[in-house]
């Protein structure tokens, strides 16, 4: 009877210790009610076309082509700025770069993978990201993980169109990330 008594004191133990390391940290990071440290934040994509944007495999144009669209099967790839506000010669904090592919015969749904390298006052690492993206809709693309700071991290990324002054696109950039509870603490921002 002593045994099983232990065992449920120890566990209890250990709960009280899990519940104290959350309620102590020193985050600048919000905690959502479900003990994962959550960060939420802007920033602006600065991309040229056939200066940091590139069409590698032109596709097949279907029947409505625009300045929206691109032919399906098109295969694009980007290494852009990332600044502090949609003016192109603000702060650079980071760079991405991708791939994207034409998936839909329309023209304006893409399968997109971006690795965003981030160099923030508190956080510096890599966030990768993959999904499908439409060229006019603001849509959310899921996060699939990271490094450094941005180690373990899950969450989304709203991008939506700003500007589009050809050949300069400015993408409004809005991240949603958060950390599982088990990884939470680690971090000492």
């Amino acid at each position: 009877m002593a045994q099983p008594l232990r065992h449920y004191g120890v566990a209890i133990f250990l709960l009280a210790l899990s519940f104290k390391a959350t309620s102590t940290s020193t985050s600048t990071a919000t905690h959502d009610g479900h003990g994962r440290k959550s960060l939420h934040f802007t920033l602006y994509q600065q991309e040229t076309i056939n200066k940091t944007l590139y069409l590698i495999v032109k596709g097949v144009t279907g029947p409505d082509a625009s300045p929206t669209t691109s032919p399906f099967g098109s295969l694009f790839v980007n290494q852009d700025l990332l600044t502090i506000s949609p003016n192109s010669s603000s702060k650079v904090v980071g760079v991405a770069e991708g791939v994207s592919i034409t998936s839909s015969l329309d023209g304006l749904i893409n399968i997109v993978t971006e690795k965003i390298t981030l160099e923030l006052k508190h956080y510096k690492g890599s966030i990768s990201m993959l999904g499908t993206a439409h060229n006019i809709e603001v849509f959310d693309l899921p996060v699939v993980g990271g490094t450094g700071d941005f180690m373990f991290v899950q969450g989304y990324i709203k991008p939506s169109l700003l500007t589009f002054d050809s050949p300069d696109i400015v993408y409004r950039l809005e991240f949603h990330l958060y950390w599982p509870p088990y990884v939470a603490d680690h971090f000492s921002y």
